[in-house]
């Protein structure tokens, strides 16, 4: 149990606190008021029995060391990820909060600074930043350095919903020629990179299939079957700053197979021609590595100004293939094995709005099948009617007093042989029908 000593030192007195943390470490805490002693002692009390309790200490390790001993802990991401947190950290977390500690990070400090940011950033760059504080105070909460997260329930700026740009057939075909084959090409570039089938290939294959970049530049001769009209996406190559290309899993870590419209395996054919199954289906013109990003929209970029689409980057043209497998009739299922999404909700969220063009197909399909359950019920008004004969009864032994009492309406038989007037009413009410 936690106990009160009282001092007085100099004519002044004080209440120091003595306790035991859960692990059975001595602490003490000394007030100016005997109130506040005790109720410090019996939040610790309290804490210790629901299990809640924070040693203060632990929570004197500063933002920038925690935020570092984070980072280190982060083997599992892929290291493209794992770069852009490094970046975060070092760029935005640490010039702010390097030397500040952990308890004294406050809920209104934190929203303070992501005001701040949101003058200079983009909301989406802002999410991005407070995630990473966000993942930072949350390890601290689990090492129990921390009672709560109070990057929690931060007010951030409402990201902004960029509008995509979806291409036309022809728009890519123009963009692939453009793109391998400029107009107007540089008098310093040498005659070897001026034209460049690979490059038209590269963007009718992305505009077709929905692969990522990374996805495209992994890809190698023996992933692709091209009797099944099909390509295996299983793994990336990425460059990040310091380590080079780096060769990974796709972005879910998940194999799957993207279907090539059969134009596209012709030419593909022709262009494999001569290649071996380990080798990449789009190589470097020079040095036979993958094609990287940054050099392959040189060219992307002049050739989408050429067509009058100023501005476009590669990753687009995923966009363009969802909207050209949509248009011809893919369901949503389909689209998301096709780019690889982790689930059908992500699908719906990006390219929901391209489904409702496809109303009017139920609509017209409703149609139909009234007209035809019209048509049937037409048919078979117009049939002929018949009237109907009704079976001779097996009277047995009475057949010979059966019709005496049966005309009459009466006797045992009646309902076998029905009047004369409910006959005439039977045969009204079935034309009537």
């Amino acid at each position: 149990m936690a106990s009160i000593e009282k001092r007085v030192r100099d004519d002044r007195t004080t209440w120091r606190v003595h306790y035991r943390t859960p692990a059975g470490a001595q602490r003490s805490k000394s007030f100016a008021r005997k109130v506040d002693a005790e109720r410090f002692r019996a939040s610790v009390e309290t804490s210790k029995v629901t299990g809640t309790y924070v040693d203060p200490t632990l929570a004197k390790v500063t933002v920038g060391a925690w935020g570092q001993q984070w980072l280190d802990g982060q083997t599992h991401l892929k290291p493209t990820t794992r770069a852009r947190y490094e970046g975060i950290v070092r760029k935005h977390i640490h010039p702010k909060w390097d030397r500040v500690k952990l308890a004294n990070v406050s809920h209104g400090d934190i929203q303070a600074w992501v005001t701040e940011l949101a003058r200079d950033h983009s909301p989406a760059t802002v999410h991005k930043i407070h995630r990473v504080l966000s993942l930072v105070l949350d390890m601290a909460v689990k090492d129990g350095r921390l009672v709560r997260n109070v990057a929690t329930g931060v007010n951030l700026p409402r990201a902004v919903k960029h509008e995509h740009r979806y291409l036309t057939h022809e728009q890519v075909d123009h963009l692939a020629e453009a793109t391998g084959y400029p107009s107007d090409a540089s008098k310093f570039s040498s005659m070897d990179t001026r034209t460049n089938e690979t490059y038209r290939l590269v963007v009718l294959f992305l505009a077709y299939t929905g692969v990522r970049f990374g996805e495209m530049a992994a890809l190698r001769v023996g992933r692709i079957d091209l009797r099944r009209n099909r390509a295996v996406i299983a793994e990336s190559v990425t460059p990040v700053q310091g380590l080079g290309l780096v060769w990974g899993t796709t972005k879910t870590h998940q194999r799957r197979e993207v279907p090539i419209p059969r134009f596209l395996v012709a030419e593909l054919t022709e262009h494999m021609r001569d290649k071996e199954a380990d080798d990449l289906v789009f190589a470097g013109i020079r040095n036979g590595q993958p094609l990287r990003v940054s050099t392959f929209r040189t060219a992307f970029g002049a050739a989408s100004r050429a067509i009058g689409v100023p501005g476009l980057h590669p990753h687009e043209l995923r966009h363009t293939a969802a909207s050209l497998a949509i248009a011809s009739g893919a369901d949503v299922k389909v689209v998301q094995q096709m780019l690889g999404h982790g689930s059908a909700t992500m699908t719906l969220d990006t390219y929901g709005h391209l489904f409702d063009d496809r109303l009017n197909e139920v609509g017209e399909a409703m149609d139909r099948a009234r007209a035809a359950a019209h048509r049937r019920r037409d048919t078979l008004r117009a049939l002929p009617r018949v009237a109907p004969v009704l079976p001779e009864p097996d009277l047995g032994e009475n057949a010979e007093e059966a019709p005496a009492s049966a005309s009459a309406g009466q006797g045992p038989f009646s309902d076998l042989y029905p009047r004369p007037d409910s006959n005439r009413r039977y045969r009204r009410e079935r034309a009537a029908c």
